[in-house]
């Protein structure tokens, strides 16, 4: 069933789920509750809320799949009013978000450049249209993608030849074949036993999942300063809901969403990744591999014409040009 069906045929049910719910807003999580998105980005919402009505309406996190298991039916659930509110990946369901994954490519956000800030700039003339029967609250990036291995030490983008690699969506799975890997598709609470059992050879991905989903210890190979591009995550507001919030909560949600939330959610992902790197150089039985500047650009160079492809195939030059800031 499209996104576009499943809208209309939940258009009706989503105005009652929010009547109904007008005390209680469910934030779907499908990680566990120590996660950093409960800390950086459902605490926050449940106490600005909590304080605005005077404890009249509340935000709570369902941790760990309560509402529903796998990430991939995130947006659904928000659209559906099985959640008021749900935090996920774009690339789990990247047909329905071609502009947004241009944040994902290689290259596409200079790695000292904040990534909330990169696609706020370009969210309003280039991806609004992406998010229907929403409302985003926070959308941004993890910290820059690294090689996050099994055993295999990647020093050139040669080094990756017929491994397989997990990958979030389409768009990273291109680049990864550009890379002469076999990618493949998984959510990230599968990567952990993918990982162990040598299902896959590594995963590209954002160095807080050392902690977040413990593949530190499934892991022994790190691969620092290639630009592989970001994850992006949204987090968002059942249209419907949002529209029925109280005055009181409604401006408490308001004074969040956007710029401050989205930039609580990326400095904790920062902060969580930067911890995480360094407890796996602590334990003295890690393989960490700092790339210079030209060992670098050989993986721009390898994938450089996936991104172009992709860019010309969506019609994002725009859309890159504002996650540039050019």
């Amino acid at each position: 069933m499209t996104l576009k069906a499943i809208l209309a045929g939940a258009a009706a049910t989503c105005v009652i789920a929010a009547t109904a719910s007008a005390e209680e807003y469910k934030f779907a999580n499908f990680a566990p509750p120590f996660h950093t998105i409960n800390g950086s980005v459902i605490e926050p919402l449940s106490a600005a809320v909590e304080e605005a009505t005077g404890g009249e309406s509340t935000v709570r996190g369902y941790h760990g799949g309560e509402l529903g298991a796998g990430p991939v039916e995130q947006y659904v659930r928000a659209v559906q009013g099985v959640a008021e509110m749900v935090w996920g990946l774009p690339g789990y369901t990247s047909s329905q978000f071609e502009q947004t994954m241009i944040v994902e490519l290689p290259d596409a956000i200079p790695l000292d450049k904040p990534g909330y800030e990169a696609i706020w700039a370009a969210y309003e003339d280039n991806m609004a249209g992406e998010f229907p029967g929403t409302v985003p609250l926070a959308l941004w990036t993890s910290e820059p993608n690294i090689f996050i291995m099994r055993e295999t030490e990647i020093r050139t983008p040669e080094d990756l030849a017929g491994l397989r690699i997990r990958v979030a969506g389409a768009t990273s799975g291109e680049v990864v074949e550009a890379l002469g890997a076999t990618p493949v598709q998984m959510p990230m609470n599968q990567v952990y036993n993918a990982l162990e059992t040598g299902l896959i050879d590594g995963v590209v991905t954002g160095a807080s999942t050392l902690s977040d989903f413990r593949l530190d210890e499934v892991a022994s190979s790190y691969t620092i300063g290639a630009n592989l591009g970001r994850l992006a995550f949204y987090t968002v507001m059942n249209e419907a809901a949002y529209n029925g919030l109280s005055d009181e909560a409604k401006a408490a949600v308001d004074e969040l969403r956007g710029i401050e939330l989205s930039r609580s959610a990326e400095e904790a992902w920062n902060a969580t990744a930067d911890a995480a790197l360094e407890a796996a150089r602590a334990t003295g039985d890690n393989t960490f591999i700092d790339l210079t500047e030209e060992e670098a650009q050989a993986f721009s160079d390898a994938v450089a014409g996936v991104v172009d492809a992709y860019v010309a195939d969506v019609g994002g030059e725009a859309t890159l040009a504002a996650l540039r800031g050019e």
